[in-house]
């Protein structure tokens, strides 16, 4: 038994999941294109007397993780965005997951809970778009 507007019901929420996740898409690309460009361009002692953490690892993490959160930018716009090889777009937000992640498990291990629910938070909005952009709104390719 189907129903009278359920189809255009289904098209009203799938344009929002669209543009909500593309909300998010930009907003976490803004992000990470700010937190990365700092990772990769200021000294480690000013990133280390803003942050802390930077002082107490390798400056070659630092600066590596900084280069993943650029690339994690890109790829959350540009595969959608051109619609060539989407499929990425859902890769590259998985792949700013696991940096959340590792992100929150420093500063759990370093004490720093206050600053927790950040990358939790930021997290939590890549695995949303991992799971938007891999099955519920699928960006098709050219």
């Amino acid at each position: 038994m189907t129903y009278v507007g359920t189809e255009a019901g289904t098209a009203r929420a799938s344009k929002r999941l669209n543009a909500t996740l593309w909300t998010v898409q930009i907003l976490l690309a803004l992000v990470f294109t700010m937190t990365g460009t700092m990772k990769v361009a200021q000294p480690i002692a000013a990133l280390a007397a803003s942050l802390g953490w930077p002082g107490h690892v390798p400056p070659a993490l630092v600066r590596f993780i900084g280069i993943a959160e650029l690339l994690g930018a890109a790829g959350l716009i540009l595969p959608a965005a051109t619609r060539i090889a989407p499929a990425l777009t859902p890769l590259a937000a998985s792949a700013l997951t696991l940096v959340m992640l590792l992100a929150s498990l420093l500063h759990v291990s370093r004490g720093e809970f206050t600053v927790l629910p950040v990358p939790v938070v930021i997290g939590a909005l890549c695995a949303f778009v991992a799971w938007g952009r891999s099955g519920k709104a699928r960006i098709p390719a050219r």
